[in-house]
């Protein structure tokens, strides 16, 4: 049993992009589908889809993505709200990454999004992670 299976899935790429890893296999969640998709959206991540394996077990299978020169273009991957200690932000109060190069996933009442679709939509939510 996982206490932060969200914080759990990010070491596991944040690892794995060390490593040159070609993809990462992580337990599924709806949850985690959702940060992925908005990481691969967000040009960080190659791919993200769940798969079945080991009978009822699935697992959320994320492609890493890298440059010509074979270097992570994911830099740096924070996890900010965490179980011990939430982060919640307004539309208006979603802090910059790196002056806008970087990407702040929030989890909101329309779904997971980046910063810049949550700020589109005027809502805010909790500050999942931080990804430059």
């Amino acid at each position: 049993m996982l206490t932060d299976p969200v914080a759990d899935m990010l070491t596991r790429i944040r690892n794995a992009t060390q490593a040159r890893k070609a993809s990462v296999d992580v337990p599924w969640s709806r949850h985690k589908e959702a940060i992925a998709r908005v990481l691969v959206e967000e040009g960080y991540l190659e791919s993200a889809a769940a798969v079945a394996e080991e009978g009822t077990a699935r697992v959320l299978r994320v492609g890493l993505r890298y440059d010509d020169h074979r270097r992570p273009v994911m830099l740096g991957l924070k996890r900010v709200s965490r179980p011990s200690l939430r982060v919640y932000v307004g539309s208006r109060a979603i802090p910059s990454i790196r002056r806008g190069l970087g990407v702040n996933v929030l989890s909101t009442p329309n779904g997971v999004l980046a910063d810049r679709e949550a700020r589109k939509q005027g809502v805010g939510g909790e500050l999942i992670c931080t990804v430059w």
